[in-house]
């Protein structure tokens, strides 16, 4: 071992790190060291080494030590921002320097008054060559005190690289302004190294080691710099999985949340999505359900090759032109699977498509491709870098549903790329019995599924909200998203059991366990059909309480299917439909034609409940700006919004007390959470409703804050109903975000707590002879059910798909029985002894 004394680079006074006001620094994520609070100006090197690295912004410098030791000074904090003004290195990358020599001087007065702090960090940056570090206490002089004794171990970590094949992400923009200097380098070497492999970022043909903060701020990545995370070894997919949406999001700076987490914490924790649920169960891998349902079959890998472009072209116009043909090319092709889908009866599935033809003119993608097109670049690389930066802008916002939707636009870009290169379009060529696992599906892959050989599938990424899962449900199809990443390295032909219903895929299943499946498979089977021969006839438990069974919709296209299903109507209308995926909000006629038409289709006697637009900083529209918010889940959001910009919710209003006349038509205010607020947006109804001249309409509110519940009563003496958002309601009471990988099986709305919430909301509502419903997802949940009914609920709002099997169970069940059951459900502790519970009856 060796000992290495470090010199005070500069006069002042030395502190621990763990007290700088940054969490980058002060939680060691950089590496370990001492910080210096300096009362000169000049820059000496604290021992002898060779200049390995000075930051364009020349505020941070690296010297290298004859045995290997990497040191960083970092003047100042936040001081990259200053661009080099105040800065002046005196020596070059390369340069061999003695202990005392001048590095950088700088202008102490500007810098102080410029920057968040004058600190001076120095850092050892290669900790696996430290034995042991002491830092030194007090005051120092440059040149003279002594700030370090590192000791180094005997030798450099045996970094042999296994034979691995290298596992890549898609390519990724940088958002950070300042590039990935040694903040947001520290966060990625910081997490980079919890991963056995090794992993590399790639910037145009150079690479960097993604574990070295040196190596990674040598690579110079600057501000929209494109570049590729490479890894090789056992958890490649994994370090893959994790990194790329950190180095999408900034690691931790522009926009994403601030890194201000205790030392325990990491920054991967705060900024990263979590790591999904694992099973102790090497046979066992879990996700979250897509789409319900048994299947057993075989692995078969799903991989998209990487379509390959020319970056310049020389003539624009030309370029133009052949964007301009491919756009059309697709939208034949988008306009002849609609138009199959039509023809096959399933409408569900052909807006989708008839969305992506909105998105083949979106005004945004477009202008920025041709912008990058009349700068020389070709048609195929401006379209392709413009889809990217749009689909990555959406993948990041914190809202699933529409965040889900960066799918859809990589999936119509990669229909018109394949045009302007000339690549014949990807088609999923399954074998027989095949369950497909892939890192993700477009909705053109999952529409033109082979269904007499695929049986089900799983995704690394997605969710249940996304057109994939849509498409999957509407197929009847078991499906699972945001599956254990180890998928993708089980081999073709795998044995595997896929339960959709618990979001789980089960390796090497024994013959006993495939044949119980299987002749589970055939009850559920006939069960359905079963169900669905019933479907017309109420729910209406053994001893006579009947429920209104209704659904939850989004478009005329679902309301045309409520009847055959056996719903009585629409328990929420999610009016977003409307105001999605256009560039300015839909007119008064428009909403009042479309709301009048779906109350035409349910019928005079069955009711329509349309919630007004729930939107907000997580679910931001593009002509609805709203600032940014570090939670916007605890802001503006749902009638917040409405109240906040009048003229959107006066229109919505007016369109729906138009419609009216044309069935049973009701209103109702989202994340309500205030009385005052309900008054405001009651009163804002009533002003319309006289200028119109038009009958008063139900109107009721969304209980998804528990502070409605709470005062439920009270808003029952003015409300006219109550619907139960349980998925909100759930995640503001629990203090989890149900978007959360880590922390999404444990948002479960048979959570004792919710449950008094709900008990509590029924009771303050009855007083007063007001109804309430359930629109949220535990109305669709079997288990929760009989609870439900136990606790008094009057109506549940379904998904299409549950309606006859819910119906069904209710007709099987007994008032009596479950209002004990619920009884006891509001006595337990936990989510999984409610389950249990009602598992067990």
């Amino acid at each position: 071992m060796k000992l290495i004394t470090l010199q005070a680079p500069l006069s002042g006074y030395l502190m621990p790190l763990e007290r700088v006001p940054d969490p980058v620094f002060a939680q060691k994520m950089v590496g370990d060291g001492i910080a210096l609070d300096p009362i000169s100006n000049s820059l000496l090197a604290p021992c002898d080494g060779q200049v390995a690295q000075i930051h364009p912004a020349h505020h941070a410098l690296t010297l290298t030590t004859a045995d290997g030791l990497e040191l960083l000074m970092h003047i100042g904090l936040d001081t990259v921002s200053l661009k080099g003004v105040g800065f002046e290195p005196v020596v070059n990358t390369g340069d061999q320097v003695k202990q005392g020599d001048p590095l950088i001087h700088f202008d102490a007065d500007y810098v102080a008054t410029h920057a968040k702090s004058l600190l001076t960090m120095i850092v050892v940056t290669n900790a696996e060559r430290v034995a042991e570090l002491k830092p030194h206490s007090g005051g120092v002089t440059a040149g003279e005190g002594m700030i370090l004794a590192v000791t180094l171990n005997g030798g450099q970590v045996d970094t042999e690289e296994k034979t691995f094949e290298p596992v890549v992400s898609e390519a990724i923009i940088i958002p950070n302004h300042n590039g990935l200097h040694a903040r947001p380098a520290a966060v990625l070497a910081n997490v980079s190294r919890k991963y056995q492999a090794h992993v590399h970022l790639q910037k145009g043909s150079e690479q960097a080691n993604a574990k070295s903060v040196v190596a990674l701020m040598n690579l110079n990545v600057q501000h929209n710099d494109h570049v590729k995370l490479i890894a090789r070894g056992p958890d490649a997919h994994e370090a893959i999985h994790t990194l790329s949406p950190m180095v999408a999001q900034g690691l931790g700076e522009e926009g994403a949340a601030p890194v201000s987490a205790p030392a325990s914490v990491s920054v991967a924790e705060i900024n990263a999505p979590a790591p999904r649920p694992r099973s102790d169960d090497p046979n066992l891998m879990l996700g979250v359900t897509a789409s319900p349902g048994l299947a057993v079959g075989h692995i078969f890998q799903v991989r998209h090759a990487t379509i390959k472009v020319i970056e310049t072209a020389s003539d624009a116009q030309q370029e133009q032109e052949r964007l301009y043909q491919a756009i059309e090319v697709a939208k034949i092709e988008l306009e002849a699977l609609q138009a199959r889908l039509h023809t096959e009866a399933d409408p569900a599935k052909a807006a989708i498509f008839a969305a992506h033809q909105e998105l083949l003119t979106d005004p945004d993608l477009l202008d920025m491709t041709h912008s990058a097109i009349a700068k020389g670049k070709s048609a195929a690389f401006a379209w392709k870098t413009a889809i990217n930066t749009q689909a990555d802008s959406l993948a990041r916002l914190k809202n699933e549903l529409i965040a889900a939707r960066a799918n859809d636009l990589r999936d119509v870009g990669r229909r018109v790329l394949q045009h302007l290169t000339g690549t014949e379009a990807h088609r999923v060529e399954a074998p027989a019995n095949a369950i497909l696992v892939a890192e993700d599906l477009s909705p053109s892959d999952t529409a033109n599924l082979d269904r007499s050989k695929v049986l089900g599938f799983c995704t690394t990424l997605g969710g249940a909200t996304s057109h994939v899962a849509i498409l999957a449900r509407s197929l009847d199809i078991p499906a699972v998203a945001g599956i254990d990443p180890r998928a993708l390295d089980l081999k073709n032909g795998t044995p595997v059991v896929l339960d959709g219903s618990k979001g789980a895929l089960r390796l090497n299943p024994s013959g006993e366990e495939i044949a119980r499946i299987r002749d589970q498979q055939q009850k559920q089977a006939a069960k359905r059909q079963t169900d669905l021969a019933h479907a017309a006839e109420p729910a209406i438990t053994g001893d006579g309480h009947r429920l209104e069974i209704v659904a939850n919709i989004s478009g005329l296209a679902d309301a045309e299917q409520i009847a055959r299903l056996g719903g009585e109507g629409v328990g929420l209308l999610r009016s977003e439909f409307l105001f999605l995926e256009r560039t300015s909000a839909p007119g008064e006629d428009e909403q009042a034609d479309t709301y009048a038409a779906i109350a035409r289709t349910l019928g005079p006697d069955q009711p329509l409940v349309i919630r007004t637009l729930d939107v907000g900083g997580d679910k931001p529209l593009p002509y609805l700006p709203i600032p940014h918010e570090d939670n916007p889940f605890l802001g503006e959001r749902g009638i917040r919004v409405g109240l906040d910009r009048p003229e959107i919710l006066r229109t919505q209003l007016r369109a729906i007390l138009r419609a009216a006349s044309a069935g049973k038509v009701m209103v109702m205010f989202p994340m309500i959470s205030t009385l005052a607020e309900w008054r405001a947006a009651k009163a804002m109804l009533e002003e319309e409703r006289r200028k119109l001249n038009t009958p008063a309409i139900p109107v009721g509110i969304m209980v998804e804050v528990p502070a409605a519940a709470v005062l439920a009563e009270q808003f029952a003496r003015e409300a006219d109903f109550f619907s139960i958002g349980t998925n909100d309601l759930t995640q503001y009471t629990l203090a989890m975000d149900r978007g959360h990988a880590k922390l999404a099986p444990q948002v479960d709305g048979l959570n004792p707590a919710v449950l008094q919430l709900i008990a509590q909301t029924v009771k303050g509502a009855h007083q007063h002879g007001k109804w309430v419903g359930i629109c949220g997802g535990i109305a669709s949940d079997p288990q929760a059910v009989p609870l439900l009914i136990g606790l008094g609920v009057d109506e549940l709002s379904l998904s299409l798909p549950a309606i006859p099997a819910i119906k069904a169970q209710i007709r099987a069940l007994s008032l009596n029985q479950c209002q004990a059951l619920a009884q006891k459900a509001l006595t337990l502790d936990t989510a999984g002894e409610v389950r249990g519970l009602v598992s067990n009856e």
